[in-house]
């Protein structure tokens, strides 16, 4: 039963992540953890044609039975479930503001306060990979230490949380950073606030309006 009720989620937000903006395509996917293993979107299915029943229970182990493909990026999605037992959701996609930046190799730095959200002082960009790979895979877990999304170079954004709906929340706040940050760069340099100041942030959002979320006060 509680299967059934992950893979609808799954299927909702996967909807959620084409009409949002965020994503475009087939190329996003989103994973949920479910019993030993999790759920993930299969590979290469436009979400419109989707049924519950189409996303696929991986192993943490990397195993499936299943008639689809789980995603291609299966694998940092595995990856991080197990090594964030606080995570338990998992969503990818190339939204265009922070897909901009990883082009450019470029992390978003502290230009606004709700740059605490990604559980520290910058989003980090992680260095580029093919993708599917364990060396994508690495590189996404390096830049997630400490923090609860990233950005891939040449590639798109990570963004994680305790259920579905908060990891596609932050991907939503963390793709508005991303667009502020690009458009702040054609005015000339931004003001950025010191790491003091998102210590304190980090210590407000935990009694306001954000509980539930887990923040790292990792600054490095």
């Amino acid at each position: 039963m509680q299967q059934a009720r992950l893979r609808d989620e799954v299927l909702t937000h996967a909807l959620k992540l084409n009409s949002s903006g965020l994503n475009q395509g087939t190329s996003g996917n989103l994973s949920v953890r479910a019993s030993d293993g999790f759920l993930i979107t299969p590979s290469g299915v436009p979400y419109d044609e989707l049924a519950a029943a189409d996303i696929v229970y991986m192993s943490l182990d990397g195993d499936w039975k299943h008639d689809l493909q789980p995603s291609s990026e299966w694998r940092f999605h595995r990856d991080i479930l197990r090594a964030k037992p606080d995570v338990n959701a998992v969503v990818h996609a190339h939204p265009t503001w922070c897909t901009a930046l990883a082009i450019c190799g470029m992390d978003i730095p502290a230009i606004h306060y709700m740059i605490a959200v990604s559980g520290g002082n910058s989003i980090r960009c992680a260095g580029y990979e093919t993708y599917g790979t364990e060396e994508l895979s690495a590189a996404a877990l390096k830049a997630l230490e400490g923090r609860t999304a990233c950005l891939l170079a040449n590639h798109g954004m990570i963004a994680t949380g305790p259920s579905l709906a908060r990891a596609m929340w932050l991907a939503v706040e963390v793709e508005t950073l991303a667009r502020q940050y690009f458009n702040v760069l054609q005015l000339g340099k931004p003001n950025l606030l010191p790491d003091d100041e998102i210590e304190r942030v980090l210590e407000k959002f935990k009694n306001y309006g954000l509980k539930g979320q887990s923040f790292s006060h990792d600054q490095s």
